[in-house]
């Protein structure tokens, strides 16, 4: 069964009576997934941002975009126009492909993987947090890389709150590490 099917057919009912919401429109539901990569000094290098690029879109199944600094910072040697970032925004199915990918598969090939941190939370329903190598992911060959970088992942969800978030990512097997929760 595909996590959207999860969701649909299971998920969503339990969400609805465990949080007696009656609208079904105000069921939480996953919205977006962000993967972003700061290319910090290797935003000179246009070899090295191709190959973000690159493994970013090999990653997420979507063609990823560099971003560009908006004003000069002087403090950080900063120009605008400059590549700062490789971005790439998931929705629908390919969404709901990426979490299984990164739940079943990327997040247990972490070394000494105890879960991800709930403090990842913003106050509205949406969890962020970071990878430290792409190497966990099994599309990613090696020998391709031309140096390890980490990444942000953003789940954005139409949550009222952190813990309905909380609760429907736990539901889709998100493994969290054990110990307080957050709400």
């Amino acid at each position: 069964m595909s996590l959207k099917e999860l969701y649909t057919n299971e998920i969503r009912p339990k969400l609805a009576e465990e949080f007696d919401i009656k609208n079904p429109m105000l069921i939480p539901a996953l919205e977006k997934i962000s993967i972003s990569v700061g290319l910090g000094e290797g935003g000179k290098d246009k070899k090295y941002i191709e190959n973000v690029v690159n493994t970013i879109s090999l990653i997420a199944g979507q063609h990823a975009v560099v971003t560009k600094a908006k004003k000069s910072i002087a403090g950080f040697k900063l120009r605008e126009g400059m590549e700062v970032g490789v971005k790439v925004t998931l929705r629908k199915d390919r969404m709901y492909n990426f979490l299984k990918k990164l739940i079943s598969i990327a997040l247990p090939r972490v070394r000494d993987f105890k879960g991800v941190n709930r403090n990842g939370f913003d106050g509205r329903g949406n969890f962020s947090f970071g990878l430290t190598e792409q190497l966990i992911f099994p599309e990613v060959k090696y020998d391709e890389i031309i140096k390890v970088h980490g990444m942000n992942i953003t789940l954005t969800t139409t949550g009222e709150s952190d813990k309905e978030a909380l609760r429907m990512l736990e539901m889709f097997g998100f493994p969290f590490t054990k110990g307080r929760n957050n709400g």
